[in-house]
């Protein structure tokens, strides 16, 4: 054989080769996927272990219904064992760190096996797509660790970031710290004393970023906020915040990330995000839950 024959042979087989790789396949319990990148070598998921990826998810008329590269922030998933045959847990099992691919599942079994009504966006009958792209593969031990060192360091970052902030502002001398990293500057002295974890409470609230830019509020929705305080309703650095209020008391809470929505996005607030609130308990009442004892603050800080 020449090597004009060789290289002939060559090229077939590379040719064969690409068009085995991005051709749609089936799997035994009948999932059509197409694969675009693979590493033999790499780490492949097991059950529990926890998978980060970017997803990009389409209807069958190529509609995006979800982009994770727009949204920033790829997804975090336990691999769990398939609940259905064909499904996206069962493709998801097929891959490692580094491989991208495209799985197609019915939109009927979907919705029927999640016993949900189909969306108006998804028409009866076609394929939901769902190209994936596995950035990390982690044990429940590993991810726990990197979670652990991540969130260290950002209380860091956030101390200098709150600091700063109140410098600026000569919000310094009037701020309170408690011991989690959260402060409190009063505004309108309250009178009484403070709800405590199992309290019923009524609060008015305006939240915004460091910048001033306004994100939320009761009082753009016509109505105070009711719940119950410690019950986990609402991120941490409320239900300690409240604590330390008193009936018709108004004051400013600066909240760092670990206190508010942590490293993930949340609606329109990034990932690792210092939010401050504009806090007024109108009211509070004792609620079914045992009394306990309210967060201590330290003195302003100077």
């Amino acid at each position: 054989m020449n090597l004009k024959t060789i290289g002939y042979a060559m090229g077939i087989t590379i040719l064969a080769a690409a068009c085995n790789k991005y051709r749609t396949q089936v799997t035994e319990n009948g999932l059509k996927y197409q694969v675009f990148e693979h590493e033999d070598d790499s780490r492949k998921a097991k059950l529990g272990d926890i998978m980060s990826f970017h997803l990009v998810l389409k209807n069958g008329s190529d509609s995006t219904l979800r982009d994770t590269y727009k949204e920033g922030n790829p997804v975090k998933m336990v691999l769990q064992a398939p609940p259905f045959k064909g499904s996206f847990e069962e493709g998801l099992a097929m891959l490692s760190a580094g491989d991208s691919a495209k799985f197609l599942i019915n939109a009927d079994t979907l919705f029927a096996k999640m016993m949900q009504p189909m969306p108006p966006m998804i028409k009866k009958g076609s394929e939901l797509s769902f190209t994936v792209k596995v950035l990390s593969v982690l044990t429940s031990e590993e991810f726990q660790k990197q979670q652990s060192e991540a969130s260290g360091k950002q209380k860091g970052v956030d101390a200098k970031v709150i600091e700063d902030y109140l410098a600026k502002n000569n919000l310094k001398a009037k701020a309170r710290k408690t011991a989690s990293g959260l402060y409190y500057i009063p505004q309108v002295e309250g009178s009484g004393p403070s709800p405590v974890a199992g309290d019923n409470v009524k609060v008015h609230y305006t939240g915004k970023f460091l910048d001033g830019k306004e994100f939320d509020s009761s009082k753009n929705q016509g109505k105070p906020l009711d719940l119950q305080i410690g019950a986990g309703m609402v991120i941490p650095g409320w239900e300690e915040g409240i604590m330390l209020m008193k009936k018709g008391e108004k004051g400013l809470l600066i909240i760092p990330s670990g206190l508010a929505y942590g490293p993930e996005a949340y609606g329109p607030i990034p990932g690792n995000s210092v939010l401050q609130f504009e806090m007024e308990l109108i009211d509070f009442s004792k609620g079914p839950a045992t009394p306990a004892a309210g967060p201590q603050i330290a003195p302003p800080a100077k």
